[in-house]
């Protein structure tokens, strides 16, 4: 078959496994650093898991929506029955942690203090802000036996430098305890089952309106009034001063239900202490992460000005992170920045600005064929200086080498004419003023010094 009747392979990624170019990735790459710092900042240590795990680990909790999700392996070729067990690709990185800590608790030292970012995979439907493949960036605090509140204090502190320091808006971390509205609903009697089922439709109610969850409740007997009062407490929502206030005051509810407004005090008062300025933080009783998972305090962020985006960041406390695994109670508190959903909708909305599809802002141009020599021995200053500097190697007028600098976004464009060599300078183009000047070459470095 020629090369002319030959059946093109079609391009392009599969929907839902996102690719970013230089200049998206550049952006991305920066959002990483400051969420890596800052997790750093505050005594989180690294670790990684393998991105496999068994599927009897995977489906530990017997959840169909995992069992739908996961993306198995079929192309092990088994050699040993070790071999022939039944692989998955990670769908979250809760899951390999608690795995992690049941494997190596002998090991760690706790309060245990971890992150992680790493691509997770879910075999979901793609559709605007959702992936099959996107990185994670987890921290946790797990405790053995105990932990104390002040870590879910830590955490909004956490969250709250993050954003401050992304600079994309305004932003509402949303607090609450979800032992409020589940103390509340058991005083009426209903089963655990219930309360879940009930929860589950006030973590939709935004999306979906009350009128489902109000059918609900009066399906379980609940009357009227005691609708309206459980609506009413559903829509509290303002500074934790207000709130809790207006909580403080309604006694005799449940004693599930006053053990929660009083962790909410405490952590409240801790995050004060953690300097989370501002109408940074609110309580919102809405807010209550439809996960069984989760017990205690629980968060969600969103942007002020994009609510359309949902939240941004969201997490909370559980109480056993591994029983499936360990003997042992394990409780811990910890937060999920979904990156790549974040990302993408922050391009859409036009709130990160894309610009240099160059990670170095300095380019050594050849503007003679013989002066190579030359230009790499200047790139190789300037590097040895901390200066990130490209240097242009093809055979190219210097038309062309200054278009592709212009085109791929360089800062600064170095012209190493040999006669302004040997006179002792050379020429500086700053392309974003167009222009260009003669610098002595001994003073290079220092003049650069600002792109460092």
């Amino acid at each position: 078959m020629t090369s002319q009747n030959k059946e093109r392979i079609r391009v392009g990624p599969i929907s839902g496994f996102p690719e970013w170019g230089p200049a998206e990735r550049i952006v991305e790459q920066q959002m990483l650093d400051i969420i890596r710092t800052t997790f750093e900042m505050y005594g989180f240590s690294p670790i990684e898991t393998s991105s496999v795990e068994r599927n009897e680990i995977l489906t530990a909790k017997g959840s169909e929506e995992t069992e739908r999700q996961i993306y198995r392996l079929t192309g092990l070729h088994p050699q040993t029955p070790e071999d022939a067990r039944e692989y998955s690709l990670h769908f979250d990185l809760t899951v390999p942690l608690a795995r992690y800590v049941a494997q190596h608790h002998s090991e760690l030292v706790f309060p245990f203090k971890r992150y992680q970012i790493q691509k997770v995979w879910r075999g979901e439907r793609p559709q605007h802000g959702r992936f099959r493949e996107f990185t994670q960036c987890d921290i946790d605090i797990v405790g053995d036996e105990s932990l104390d509140l002040i870590a879910d204090a830590e955490v909004p502190a956490v969250i709250y430098e993050i954003f401050k320091a992304l600079n994309i808006g305004p932003f509402n971390i949303q607090i609450s305890n979800r032992k409020i509205l589940s103390g509340f609903l058991e005083s009426l009697s209903l089963n655990k089952l219930q309360t879940s089922e009930i929860l589950k439709e006030v973590d939709k109610i935004d999306r979906v309106g009350q009128e489902r969850l109000e059918n609900q409740l009066a399906t379980a007997g609940i009357s009227k009034s005691i609708i309206s009062s459980f609506f009413t407490l559903l829509g509290l929502c303002g500074t934790p001063e207000e709130v809790l206030k207006i909580l403080t005051d309604m006694k005799g509810i449940s004693e599930k239900f006053e053990q929660g407004v009083q962790e909410l005090q405490v952590v409240v008062e801790h995050a004060n202490n953690f300097g989370i300025e501002g109408d940074c933080l609110s309580v919102d009783l809405k807010i209550v992460r439809g996960l069984d998972y989760y017990t205690g305090t629980i968060y969600e962020t969103r942007l002020k000005d994009h609510p359309q985006l949902g939240s941004i960041c969201s997490g909370g406390r559980y109480e056993d992170l591994a029983s499936y695994f360990i003997n042992r109670t394990l409780p811990g508190v910890g937060i999920s920045i979904g990156l790549t959903r974040l990302f993408s909708q922050l391009l859409q909305a036009n709130l990160v600005s894309i610009g240099s599809q160059s990670i170095a802002p300095v380019l050594v141009t050849t503007p003679e064929p013989h002066s190579r020599s030359n230009s790499m021995k200047i790139a190789t200053l300037l590097r040895t200086s901390g200066i990130k500097t490209e240097t242009f190697l093809d055979e190219a007028r210097l038309t062309r080498q200054l278009r592709y600098a212009s085109r791929k976004g360089f800062a600064v464009v170095l012209i190493p004419f040999d006669e302004d060599l040997k006179a002792g300078n050379i020429r500086v183009r700053y392309m974003d003023k167009s222009e260009e000047v003669s610098v002595a070459y001994g003073d290079l470095t220092q003049i650069l010094s600002t792109y460092r």
